[in-house]
C-alpha cells in the first residue's frame, strides 16, 4: 500500500517528536543547518509550518505569525511546544477533508496538495535539528519522491534563493546515501 500524504505527514509528526525529545538543553543553541537559524529557531519554523498544515485540515487559510526570529515563536520548553503542536495537528486531521479545493496564490488546489510542503519540511527539519545535534536521520523514499513530486515542476527562483526554502543544490559525495543526495537537493551540505 502506497502512503498518502497524510500518512507521511502522520509519520513525520512523531519522526520530528522523536529529533526534539532527543535534543539536550544545550542543543537549542547550536548552529543548524539553515543559514543563520539555531536549531530552536528551526523549531519556531516547523511549528508554524505544522501549524499552516492544521488550519488546513480545518478548511482555513492558514496565517503567518509575525517574529524578529523563529525561535521567538517556541513559547515555552521546546519538547512541551513541539508536543502541543503535534497534538493539535493528530486531532484536526481526524476527518479532514483532504479533497476539499482551497484557493492558493498559485490556483486552486486541494488540502492534500498543500500539504505536502508542511510534510516534506517535517523530515528536512528533523534532519536539520538531528544534524546539528548528533543524530541520525534517514528520509524515505516515499517522502524524497514527494518532494520531487510537488517540487521539480515548480520553477528554480520560486523554489530556490531568498524567496525559495531551498539553497542552491548542492553536489553530493560520489558515496552519497539516498538521504544525503535529498539533502544535498534541498541545498544543505550533507556531511557538513
Amino acid at each position: 500500500m502506497t502512503e498518502t500524504v497524510a500518512d507521511l505527514f502522520t509519520r513525520g509528526l512523531n519522526v520530528f517528536g522523536e529529533v526534539v525529545a532527543s535534543v539536550g538543553s544545550d542543543g537549542w543553541t547550536r548552529s543548524s543547518p539553515c543559514d543563520g537559524w539555531t536549531t530552536l529557531d528551526v523549531l519556531g519554523h516547523l511549528g508554524t509550518s505544522v501549524q499552516m498544515g492544521t488550519s488546513l485540515f480545518r478548511g482555513e487559510q492558514p496565517t503567518w505569525p509575525e517574529a524578529d526570529r523563529p525561535a521567538d515563536l517556541v513559547d515555552g520548553e521546546p519538547a512541551t511546544y513541539w508536543s502541543s503542536i503535534a497534538d493539535e495537528a493528530h486531532t484536526a486531521l481526524d476527518g479532514a477533508d483532504l479533497d476539499l479545493v482551497m484557493d492558493t496564490p498559485m490556483g486552486p488546489r486541494t488540502v492534500a496538495d498543500r500539504l505536502a510542503f508542511p510534510a516534506i519540511d517535517l523530515y528536512v527539519h528533523a534532519w536539520d535539528i538531528g544534524h546539528a545535534t548528533g543524530q541520525t536521520i534517514e528520509v524515505p523514499t516515499a517522502v524524497i519522491d514527494l518532494a520531487h513530486h510537488h517540487i521539480d515542476p515548480l520553477p528554480d527562483d520560486a523554489v530556490r534563493g531568498a524567496k525559495g526554502a531551498f539553497g542552491p543544490e548542492v553536489e553530493a559525495p560520489d558515496d552519497a546515501t539516498p538521504t544525503e543526495r535529498f539533502i544535498a537537493w534541498t541545498g544543505r551540505n550533507p556531511r557538513g
